[in-house]
C-alpha cells in the first residue's frame, strides 16, 4: 500500500515537471536571524520602606511591645517579630526579655528578632544565653552565631568559657564561631580543643604547621600534635599581632 502511494506521488510530481529534488527543496524550512529587540526599560520603584523608630518607646508602645512578647511563638509569630523590628533598638530591653521565657520556640525566635534588628547592644544579653549551661543546645549555639554576627569583639570572654563546656556540641559551636573573634584572648582555649579547633586556628593566626591528618590520627597523634601549637604560642604569644583578614576575590 505504502509503495504503491509512493509511486503515485512520483509520477504525479512527474506530469507537472517537478523534480524530487526540487520538491524536497521547496519543502525546506530555513533558519533566519529575527531582529532583536530589547525589553523596555522599567520604571524605577519608589522605596515604600518603612525606617525602624529611633526614637524612645512612649508608655503605649511599651505596653504594646510587652502583650507581643507571648506572640513570638504561633500562627502570629511572624508579624510579631517583624513588628518588634519596626520597634527598632528602643524596644531591645522588652526582647531580650523572651530570652527568659518559658517555651524554647519563644527564646529561639527572640534571637531571630534581635538579629535583624541589629543592634550590637543585644549582645551582653545573647552571650549570656549562649553560656547558660540550662539552655538547649541548639539555641546556645544561636545565641553565640548571632553575637558574633552582631558584634565579635565582644565575644571573647563567652567562646573562652564555652570552650570548656560539658557539652561537645557547644565547645564544637565556640570553635567554629571564634575565627570570627580576631583576638587573642580566644587562641589558648582554641589550642586546648586541638582536633575540633584545627581550622580556626589556622585561620586566625596562619601559622603554618607540617601537615597532619587529624581525621586519621589516635589520641597520641594528636596529643603531639597539640603540644606543637603550645610550644608556638608560649614562644611567641607576647610579640604575636591576629593578621588582616583576608578579602574575597571578587568574580569577573
Amino acid at each position: 500500500m505504502v509503495g504503491r502511494l509512493l509511486v503515485r506521488g512520483l509520477v504525479c510530481l512527474g506530469l507537472v515537471g517537478i523534480t524530487v529534488d526540487q520538491a524536497w527543496s521547496d519543502a525546506t524550512v530555513w533558519p533566519v536571524q529575527m531582529p532583536y529587540e530589547a525589553p523596555p526599560k522599567s520604571e524605577p520603584v519608589p522605596d515604600v520602606s518603612v525606617a525602624p523608630n529611633t526614637k524612645p518607646l512612649t508608655p503605649e508602645e511599651l505596653q504594646r511591645a510587652e502583650a507581643l512578647l507571648p506572640l513570638l511563638e504561633g500562627k502570629q509569630e511572624f508579624w510579631a517579630m517583624g513588628e518588634f523590628v519596626h520597634l527598632g533598638e528602643p524596644v531591645l530591653p522588652v526582647v531580650t526579655k523572651a530570652l527568659a521565657m518559658p517555651g524554647p520556640r519563644i527564646r529561639y525566635n527572640a534571637i531571630e528578632t534581635l538579629s535583624m534588628i541589629k543592634s550590637p547592644a543585644a549582645v551582653p544579653a545573647l552571650l549570656d544565653t549562649a553560656k547558660l549551661g540550662t539552655e538547649l543546645p541548639r539555641i546556645r549555639e544561636h545565641a553565640l552565631r548571632v553575637a558574633v554576627r552582631l558584634d565579635p569583639m565582644q565575644a571573647a570572654p563567652a567562646i573562652e568559657a564555652m570552650t570548656k563546656d560539658a557539652n561537645a556540641s557547644i565547645r564544637k559551636a565556640a570553635a567554629v564561631e571564634s575565627r570570627y573573634v580576631r583576638r587573642k584572648e580566644v587562641i589558648q582555649p582554641l589550642i586546648d580543643l586541638a582536633l575540633s579547633a584545627v581550622q580556626s586556628l589556622w585561620t586566625l593566626t596562619r601559622h603554618e604547621t607540617e601537615f597532619h591528618d587529624w581525621d586519621a590520627s589516635n589520641k597520641q597523634d594528636r596529643q603531639a600534635w597539640a603540644q606543637e601549637w603550645i610550644e608556638w604560642w608560649n614562644q611567641s604569644k607576647e610579640t604575636f599581632e591576629m593578621p588582616e583578614p583576608k578579602s574575597r576575590k571578587r568574580a569577573g
